[in-house]
């Protein structure tokens, strides 16, 4: 199924107009076709192409379908992001195939890039979520201060993966089933001491990931996807 993004199709019976270039010169649509469209709300729609020109779809709406629940917990990763920025988009378009509810990148001590361009990394997770076929788009947060973010009120289980020396348990020791969870991934050089410490005295439950020292984006990435295993 070809789905197009269309966020406001309830107010505006409009493509964006990225999506209209792409069903019009690209797709060679008309006037008279149908398309899927999914608003990154929980939402699908079928809808009739009912007049275009080179920057305008306007379509009907023929049926709306809520997506069912692809999973039953709340997933939110923060993490900081890598100096090479295609790293972080990589693992914004796996977890968002794997299935993630949330993405905030943090400002940590150790950070290599303090700075994110959000446009961009949004329009990967909407290609995600298109090529993976659902209908509800990560939340994406930009640049956060670590010291900020650990304050924020949670639901569910709070976990800070690092890799100092001390007893930590695996996140499939700690974790259950069914239940909501954010996740902390700090950057190559690690948190530092004292952002374990901080987050420790906030609630945050220190875990390992495993034996392997994995890269940030590798470590991100296998978080979401045991959340899911366990689930």
């Amino acid at each position: 199924m070809q789905l197009f993004y269309a966020p406001d199709i309830d107010i505006t019976r409009e493509l964006p107009e990225e999506e209209a270039r792409h069903a019009l010169r690209v797709l060679r649509l008309a006037e008279g076709d149908t398309i899927d469209l999914a608003d990154g709300k929980g939402f699908f729609y079928k809808a009739m192409i009912r007049s275009s020109n080179p920057k305008h779809c306007y379509v009907d709406v023929i049926a709306r379908q809520e997506q069912p629940l692809l999973w039953h917990f709340n997933l939110h990763i923060a993490v900081a992001p890598t100096k090479t920025i295609d790293r972080m988009e990589w693992f914004c378009e796996k977890s968002t195939e794997i299935g993630i509810n949330q993405i905030t990148f943090l400002n940590c001590r150790f950070s290599e890039r303090r700075e994110i361009k959000p446009s961009r990394l949004e329009k990967i997770l909407v290609s995600a979520m298109k090529q993976s076929q659902k209908a509800t788009l990560p939340k994406l947060t930009g640049i956060t201060d670590f010291q900020a973010f650990i304050q924020q009120p949670f639901y569910g289980r709070r976990f800070i993966a690092h890799c100092h020396e001390g007893e930590k348990n695996t996140l499939k020791q700690r974790y259950h089933s069914k239940e909501d969870a954010v996740i902390l991934i700090g950057p190559e050089g690690d948190f530092s001491p004292d952002e374990v410490n901080a987050a420790i005295k906030k609630g945050f439950e220190p875990i390992s990931l495993g034996a392997s020292r994995l890269r940030t984006e590798t470590a991100a990435l296998v978080a979401a996807h045991t959340i899911h295993i366990l689930n």
